[in-house]
């Protein structure tokens, strides 16, 4: 007759259904932290992101005394590397210009973009529709 030992029977069924059980509760709490924490990251990156944009039409819009056309200008002219892309929809051509005919200075003539905005419908975690920041 053999004698076996503990460590050559294994887990029972109960042992791994207890183990499933403390991972799916760790899971359940874990989940919607990572999926806030995510939001808020966006969040942060569309702000960064407006942030430097807004700069470059301003500035766009300062040394050429005309306000840029389209994003397009701001490439061409080395004030952006590159158009991000729209950290709510995951897309660089969603992106919402706004055009005035105001003129910035006395010497602007022609109407171009003085704000952009994230053409999410979203609304943030502040209550505001991400198109409005």
């Amino acid at each position: 007759m053999r004698i076996r030992r503990q460590s050559d029977r294994g887990f029972t069924l109960i042992e791994l259904m207890i183990v499933m059980g403390i991972i799916g509760v760790l899971a359940v709490l874990a989940i919607p932290n990572y999926i806030s924490a995510m939001k808020h990251a966006r969040e942060a990156a569309l702000k960064e992101d407006l942030h430097i944009m807004r700069s470059a039409i301003d500035s766009y819009t300062m040394d050429k005394q005309k306000a840029p056309q389209s994003l397009d200008d701001l490439l061409q002219d080395g004030y952006l590397k590159s158009v991000p892309d729209d950290p709510m929809t995951h897309s660089k051509e969603t992106w919402v210009t706004n055009t005035s005919d105001a003129m910035h200075t006395l010497d602007q003539t022609d109407p171009g973009i003085d704000d952009i905005h994230s053409g999410s419908q979203e609304v943030g975690s502040d209550g505001q529709p991400y198109s409005a920041w």
